[in-house]
């Protein structure tokens, strides 16, 4: 498919799992895609494989949780491609603790990097993409939408990512921007060797796994994003889509 021949695609978190799935696929589907991550060797490795394959992209270095990193960013890829038309807002960090032991510094880390970040891309590129009228893809996670123990900045910071997304859709839904949420389950990503329960907590305590009895790939969940950025979801906006083989069903 050629879904985003001749549009522009930045993607956050785009040094591995999903984040890097999902560059590769928007690079696949013909996309000039920025590469993003705080993970500049990584991001350069995904860029790579993009070009590798035929694609265009490039990477670049970002904390999402940087202000002023995040508009050098956004600013960077216009400056360099003259447009944006997708803003796929992938990264995250992640983990299990006993709420007891939760820092500030930890918790804050949690809301910086997982929602603030993601608000602070959504406003740095929204206009941009009113412009080309546009798609943003923000990723969720069931967490945001069901509770799970150990788990209380995580959820906390993907309940708000849904509610943020659901927020932006009905205030640019009329001048052609769509703005969707992904969430998914468990993924076998780096990211979830972070989720290590505390000491003396039973697996028994964590909801039960999908019904189809294995997690999840990075590139399944990429599909997903990709859809709903293309032509072919025009009437999906505001809309927390669940991919997660039934964990939550």
């Amino acid at each position: 498919m050629t879904r985003f021949d001749g549009r522009v695609v930045l993607v956050t978190g785009a040094a591995s799992g999903i984040g890097r799935a999902t560059a590769q696929r928007f690079g696949a589907e013909k996309g000039k895609v920025v590469c993003v991550d705080i993970n500049l060797a990584g991001a350069e490795e995904t860029a790579a494989s993009i070009r590798a394959a035929g694609g265009e992209a490039k990477a670049v270095a970002c904390d999402v949780s940087n202000p002023a990193q995040v508009k050098a960013t956004v600013d960077g890829a216009v400056a360099q491609y003259g447009r944006l038309d997708v803003l796929c807002n992938v990264a995250g960090i992640g983990g299990f603790q006993r709420t007891t032991e939760v820092t500030f510094e930890q918790w804050s880390r949690f809301i910086g990097v997982n929602l603030t970040g993601q608000f602070l891309m959504c406003q740095a590129a929204i206009p941009h993409i009113l412009k080309t009228v546009g798609a943003i893809v923000n990723v969720g996670s069931v967490a945001g939408l069901k509770s799970h123990p150990y788990s209380a900045a995580y959820c906390a910071s993907k309940g708000g990512v849904v509610l943020m997304t659901k927020a932006l859709a009905v205030e640019y839904g009329r001048k052609g921007l769509r703005i969707n949420v992904v969430c998914p389950g468990g993924v076998e990503t780096p990211l979830i060797n972070e989720f290590q329960l505390p000491e003396g907590v039973s697996q028994a305590a964590l909801s039960r796994i999908s019904p189809i009895g294995r997690m999840g790939q990075p590139p399944e969940v990429a599909g997903t994003i990709a859809f709903l950025a293309s032509d072919d979801a025009t009437y999906i906006n505001g809309a927390a889509i669940v991919v997660d083989g039934g964990m939550i069903a």
